[in-house]
Formats: C-alpha cells, structure tokens, sequence
C-alpha cells in the first residue's frame, strides 16, 4: 500500500513511518518542519520506498497530487505541546482546523481514508474516568488559552465525522493518550524529556502543581501498533477510538524514581527502551 503521513518527520509520524516501511508499504511525508524534524527521518531519506516533501498542508497541489498517490492518509499534522500553544493560540486554530478541513477535502475527491489524529484533551475537565469515546466533553472558559487546542481538535473530530457522514468519505478519528519514547523533546512543553534533560544535567526538576497529579504515558511503538491495526478494522471507520494506556503515574512519582544515568537516557526517547502512552 502507499502512504501519506502529514506532519511525517513529527515524533509519531516518523515511528509510524518507520513501521510502514518494515511491512513493506510505500510512505510519502509532507512536512513544514515547524515542530517536526530532519533529523527524526534523516535514518529513512535513502530508502527507495520513502519520499519526503518539506512544504505545507495549505500548498493545496502539493497536498492534492500526494494524496492522488497515495491509499491512505494519516493526518498527523497539527499545532502541539502546551507551551506552544498557549504562547500562538491563533497558530493553533488555524493550522488544526483549517489543515484538516484541506485534508478531507482533498481525500474526498477519490474517497481515499483518513486517520485522523485527534487528543484526550478534548475530555477536558471531564472527572467521568475511565474516559469513554461517547462521553460529554467539558472545557473550560475561552479565556483561558489552553483551551483553544482541546476546542480545535474537537471540531477536527467533527469536521472529520461530518466528511464521513455527508459525504461517506471514509475516517477513523484517534485520541492519543501522552505518547512518550524515542525522538519526542521537551521543547514545547513534553513533561518526560523535560524532566530528564533536567536529570542529566543535574539541574532542579521543575514539577507545576503538586505533583499528585496523574498521567498514563503509552510507548510510542504501542501507539504505532494500534493505529496499524485500526487501519485493518473496518468497523472502525466513522468512529473515534482512544488509543492509551490505563496505568496512572503520578508526577511526583516520575520525578523521585531513582534511575541510573542509562535509564535516564533510554526514558529521554534517546535509544529505544521507554514503556508507556500518548
């Protein structure tokens, strides 16, 4: 099969592609570099069923003749990370909405599949635990900037389900829970490799809160795993699935295990050995 991932040289979206390529598939990435990375691809730019386009989702040529080319879409690109998106709340909700409505629209000429990558943000200030794919969302006040992504990702989800529903253009809607692992940085706010980089370089470990707050983090190969065998799924198409894992740490928690210098390394995502979700 061919591929298009964009935001392909992003965190997931290299792994995915990664995966894509050991089974045998052909992947094209379209990338604007603005969160993404050269260097979470560079290992994968000489293979032959590889093709890499460093350009925006809003070049709509681009965009329509890689979709043309391809069976599936996985539409990964997207504003992310806390810092970001409270510093360019306008960013966010132009490159989340707008880019997903030229994605759909694209594929929906040829009816070609689209995984959309949505967020557990959008369960916002919801206490309803375990979250469930069918429950009420609760955000807070537009006031407060941070909403504006979990409000963006919703109205992806329901531009996406709107496309399969009016248009019977095919889509799986996922809401990723913390993915952590191998190539993910902390520059846009990713509590993990902040707090390892914080470890390695023997600086204070900066905790926001009490740190009693709780997480489930998911490997980010996991995450990759599952996404694959939802493209398999038929009767996932039209859905919104969550894709994390149901074992809480707390944060506190994550900053006094004690870790060896190698453990440190291996939980910043700098070689492959991190366990855990979105």
């Amino acid at each position: 099969m061919r591929h298009l991932i964009t935001g392909g040289a992003g965190f997931i979206g290299s792994h995915l592609s990664e995966a894509l390529l050991k089974r045998g598939d052909e992947v094209f990435i379209l990338d604007d570099l603005s969160t993404g990375s050269v260097e979470n691809i560079r290992h994968l730019k000489t293979h032959e069923r590889f093709h890499y386009f460093f350009d925006s989702i809003t070049n709509r040529q681009l965009l329509a003749e890689l979709v043309d080319e391809s069976d599936v879409v996985f539409h990964l690109a997207a504003a992310v990370g806390v810092r970001l998106i409270v510093e360019s709340p306008v960013r966010t909700l132009e490159t989340n909405v707008y880019g997903t409505q030229l994605v759909l629209d694209a594929a929906s000429k040829k009816k070609k599949l689209v995984f959309t990558a949505s967020t557990s943000e959008v369960y916002g200030k919801s206490d309803k635990v375990p979250f469930h794919e069918d429950a009420d969302l609760v955000l807070g006040a537009t006031t407060m900037g941070r909403w504006s992504y979990a409000a963006s990702k919703a109205l992806d989800e329901f531009l996406a389900l709107s496309y399969w529903k009016e248009k019977k253009q095919p889509v799986i809607v996922v809401r990723l829970f913390n993915t952590v692992g191998p190539r993910q940085v902390g520059r846009y706010g990713m509590v993990l490799p902040n707090f390892v980089r914080q470890a390695l370089d023997g600086a204070p470990i900066t905790i926001f809160g009490s740190g009693q707050q709780s997480r489930c983090f998911c490997d980010v190969r996991d995450t990759v795993e599952a996404i694959l065998r939802l493209l398999g799924t038929e009767k996932a198409i039209g859905e919104v699935v969550n894709i994390g894992s149901d074992q809480e740490i707390s944060i506190e928690g994550a900053h006094f295990q004690k870790k060896t210098d190698d453990e440190l390394v291996a939980a910043s995502g700098r070689i492959s050995t991190v366990a855990a979700t979105d």
